[in-house]
């Protein structure tokens, strides 16, 4: 707990619903502490209603900046300022910086999840990626992995609202990147095998997984997945999530969503503060290693 919190202190916020279960107020705290950076991180409750109000607010008090998470990371780019050309192949937000009263949209949820990957020692570039899911962390991850060379990502989604969207960054990756990316709807099973089989990382980055949906997964077939193939999970809340329970069944390398919520983080302190975060210090902290 910082004991020198005074009139000079900054404020970062989180705007995301539901956001009181995130880890990433005790990480960043954490590293604000240790560096002796004069800023405190906050989460805030924050629906797609409420949004406009809130970053009405983030100008008017003069916060830092602000994380940004489900379901808020596409629509808060209509009202920033300045967007990085990641965020207008992504069409997602997930980092306000405030400068001067200037709003800047960042995205480092891909950095931070193709991070993880070479910090754990999978290797993905050249190879297929098969992602679930078509939201701003799936886009995120979608566009750094193609701008970082994987070759081939193949993108499954229900038919919902995020369908369209996910086809039109499809449609951008494959214009402006080398990589081939093709969307396919999640209830075509027989073509899910097909890909997962043909794949060197299947990556989950839904919320089924997490509350309310703790207990369940989009594989439910353990014989889609084999043992040279690594399971990635964005989720981080459970740590273990049933997918990653089957595929360990099934012998796979398994990584769940905490790499990926540190080295995001990472790259948003380095926008925020211009400083490294202190990432071994950090894992120590937050028992990443238990």
């Amino acid at each position: 707990m910082r004991a020198n919190i005074d009139g000079h202190f900054l404020l970062i916020g989180l705007m995301a619903y539901p956001i009181r279960h995130s880890l990433s107020p005790k990480m960043q705290n954490i590293i604000y502490s240790k560096l002796d950076i004069p800023y405190v991180y906050l989460a805030f409750e924050v629906t797609q209603e409420k949004l406009p109000d809130a970053i009405k607010g983030l100008r008017a008090l003069g916060l830092r900046g602000s994380a940004v998470s489900m379901p808020n990371k596409q629509t808060v780019c209509q009202y920033l300022d300045k967007l990085t050309p990641a965020v207008e192949l992504i069409g997602a937000c997930n980092t306000i910086s405030n400068d001067d009263g200037v709003l800047t949209g960042y995205n480092t949820d891909g950095i931070g999840y193709m991070r993880s990957l070479k910090e754990a020692g999978v290797d993905v570039i050249g190879k297929k990626l098969t992602l679930l899911g078509g939201g701003g962390a799936a886009s995120a991850i979608a566009v750094q992995a193609a701008l970082d060379g994987v070759k081939k990502i193949s993108i499954f989604n229900q038919k919902d609202e995020c369908f369209d969207k996910i086809v039109e960054i499809v449609n951008r990756i494959n214009a402006k990147t080398d990589c081939e990316a093709v969307v396919y709807d999640l209830a075509d099973h027989s073509k899910l095998r097909q890909e997962i089989a043909e794949s060197a990382v299947l990556c989950n980055a839904t919320g089924i997984g997490m509350k309310p949906s703790e207990g369940k997964s989009l594989i439910t077939d353990p014989t889609m997945l084999r043992k040279d193939l690594v399971v990635t999970d964005c989720i981080y809340s459970p740590r273990k999530t049933k997918l990653l329970e089957i595929a360990e069944s099934q012998g796979c390398k398994t990584l769940n969503g905490m790499g990926m919520m540190l080295w995001q983080g990472h790259a948003q302190i380095k926008i925020w503060t211009g400083k490294e975060a202190p990432i071994d210090y950090v894992k120590e902290k937050m028992g990443f290693n238990d």
